[in-house]
């Protein structure tokens, strides 16, 4: 839902909405002017989660331990551990892995059955 909020020009805002309410942040009557100020002086800071130790290593070899870090990663966010920023970023390095591990899976395959070819015209 868009918010309700008409501008001095007769426009409407077009932002989003918060969520129960027909305002969006900036025209939501019920947050005082001074919220609204610190809110933009920390310029998003307090929504961050800081990250109190480094994450540990994990060993990806097969897609099943890419879906092994999705699940921890998708854990770690829901408890309040990882900020989003950095659980983005692991899903989408995790789809460019899916991928090249697919990828190598494909080339052994076929590199097995070129040999087994070469193997069977060297026979005859």
């Amino acid at each position: 839902m868009k918010c309700r909020f008409i501008k001095p020009d007769n426009t409407e805002c077009r932002a989003n909405a918060m969520s129960g309410s027909d305002y969006c942040f900036t025209h939501n009557p019920d947050i005082s002017n001074e919220e609204k100020r610190k809110v933009r002086a920390r310029g998003g800071q307090s929504n961050k989660i800081k990250i109190k130790k480094a994450l540990s290593p994990i060993e990806i070899k097969q897609p099943r331990d890419v879906v092994s870090l999705l699940e921890d990663t998708i854990n770690r966010v829901r408890a309040g551990e990882l900020d989003i920023k950095i659980a983005n970023c692991i899903g989408y390095l995790a789809g460019h892995l899916i991928k090249a591990l697919e990828v190598a899976e494909l080339t052994g395959r076929v590199e097995m059955v070129e040999k087994v070819i070469l193997e069977k015209r060297r026979s005859y």
